[in-house]
């Protein structure tokens, strides 16, 4: 497997991306919905990568937001159906928090739901070192949504 930056406008990344944003949409209020669609992936201050067999097959992306000069967000983490429980999500997280740290970032952040079908996204950000906060950047405080965060420093 190897993970690169990518294009949100590649065709099989388009595609994960729909059924990425289905998904969020299937599963939160319209309000808690925070993924990014192509165009909003597509910006200077977002990186996006995506993980590929070695036959070229797309099994997952990711994505990191420059929020300032010390603190990113993971986003748009979505792993293809066919390839989870292979350890993807995870591969592409720790590639994005490496990346954060070479950028100069001691924080990177994320958000996510809180209904049981994010249980599992849940159980792999606090076995990377995440720990609930409070919403960061402009996140509301909603019931639907979870905060998460993980100091760079303290990972060296």
């Amino acid at each position: 497997m190897s993970i690169s930056q990518a294009s949100p406008h590649e065709p099989d990344i388009a595609e994960l991306l729909e059924a990425h944003l289905a998904l969020m949409r299937a599963t939160s209020p319209p309000e808690d919905v925070h993924a990014l669609d192509l165009d909003g992936l597509a910006v200077p201050d977002i990186t996006m990568v995506a993980a590929r067999h070695e036959d070229g097959q797309l099994l997952g992306i990711g994505a990191l937001k420059r929020l300032d000069a010390e603190h990113s967000e993971l986003k748009s983490m979505h792993t293809a159906a066919a390839a989870r429980g292979l350890g993807i999500g995870r591969s592409i997280a720790e590639f994005l928090i490496e990346l954060a740290r070479l950028n100069g970032n001691t924080r990177v952040s994320l958000e996510t739901g809180s209904f049981p079908e994010f249980e599992p996204a849940r159980r792999l950000y606090e076995r990377l070192g995440f720990e609930y906060c409070r919403p960061f950047a402009d996140y509301p405080d909603s019931p639907n949504s979870v905060h998460m965060t993980l100091e760079l420093s303290a990972q060296l």
